[in-house]
């Protein structure tokens, strides 16, 4: 790794301790707490951990595996001072986490597609207002500066906004944009922007989708049909169908990934606007509640304030107590 690399790499660093922050502030005033006037790790502390966590939107049934897992460290290893605690939380917690991975490899590079698999796809759902044709922007410019070709395709048709937004961050980014008029079927849309990003040897297919929950019969089918077409051009895709969840919802954010992976197969998660919330935690919780990697986090307004998730330095940016 060159100079260049470890100097990006510690900018992302402290982007995350910063994104972070407000989070961080929290669970770490709440665990302090919490630990106050113990010397050792015991029952008590136990308990008000558990309301730390439960209480910082990582969720009931997360917590509950946090709180086993750390009974058995200390049963195991003797851990009797609660100096040790953030170095235990770390390791547990970084276990817990599904990481992103590419091929069943996980992602260590930042925003490659393999060379056998292209055009990849990207199949992006979510609400509308947690930030998903933003993040499809910001996508489309990462991906773009990791030297791929990229192809964008407006298949949110039910708003004129939605295809008028994407346009302007395509032309942000540089990257062709795919689109027909509002209240076209947004399986064409999805049909023309593969079979253009295939004629074009494109590198990376990203395709926005409309965000309603409310009917979720029509939105199964909608989705099912998209998959149905893009598969005629690409076999193989969508290889990514990317859930956007607005970190700052909390709870909500959850109810979501429930409801969008029980009509599609959600296999990646973006989460948005961490860096102006103290809800975190939802990114644990989300993780290890429904198995499905985080992909990207987005921690700001920029396009290079989206970064690709690492699970350990996200844990170790919330426990470390510096």
């Amino acid at each position: 790794m060159g100079f260049f690399n470890k100097l990006f790499s510690r900018e992302k660093k402290e982007k995350l301790d910063q994104g972070l922050e407000k989070t961080k502030e929290g669970v770490w005033s709440k665990i302090t707490r919490a630990v106050a006037g113990k010397s050792t790790i015991d029952d008590e502390v136990l308990d008000n951990l558990e309301e730390v966590f439960i209480t910082s939107d990582v969720g009931v049934d997360t917590t509950l595996e946090i709180i086993d897992r750390i009974q058995k460290r200390v049963a195991k290893d003797k851990y009797v001072s609660t100096q040790e605690l953030h170095n235990l939380l770390s390791e547990e917690v970084s276990d817990m986490i599904v990481p992103p991975t590419l091929d069943g490899e996980e992602v260590l590079e930042d925003f490659q597609v393999p060379a056998n698999n292209r055009p990849y796809v990207i199949l992006v759902v979510g609400v509308n207002g947690v930030g998903k044709t933003t993040t499809i922007g910001k996508l489309a410019h990462q991906y773009k500066a990791a030297g791929n070709k990229v192809i964008l395709g407006a298949a949110d048709t039910f708003r004129a906004a939605a295809i008028d937004q994407l346009e302007l961050w395509g032309q942000r980014a540089g990257v062709t944009v795919i689109k027909q008029q509002m209240g076209s079927d947004p399986a064409a849309v999805a049909f023309d922007t593969v079979s253009a990003a295939k004629a074009q040897n494109a590198d990376v297919v990203i395709i926005d989708t409309a965000g309603r929950l409310h009917n979720k019969a029509g939105l199964m089918r909608e989705l099912e049909k998209i998959g149905k077409v893009v598969k005629r051009v690409v076999p193989e895709a969508p290889q990514e169908v990317l859930l956007v969840l607005d970190g700052s919802t909390g709870q909500n954010a959850y109810e979501q990934a429930e409801q969008f992976s029980a009509v599609t197969n959600v296999n990646a998660l973006a989460i948005t606007k961490l860096d102006g919330t103290a809800k975190g935690g939802v990114v644990i919780g989300i993780s290890n509640k429904h198995k499905i990697p985080i992909k990207y986090l987005g921690l700001g307004e920029k396009p290079e304030d989206l970064q690709i998730f690492n699970a350990k330095e996200f844990v170790k940016s919330l426990f470390d107590k510096k």
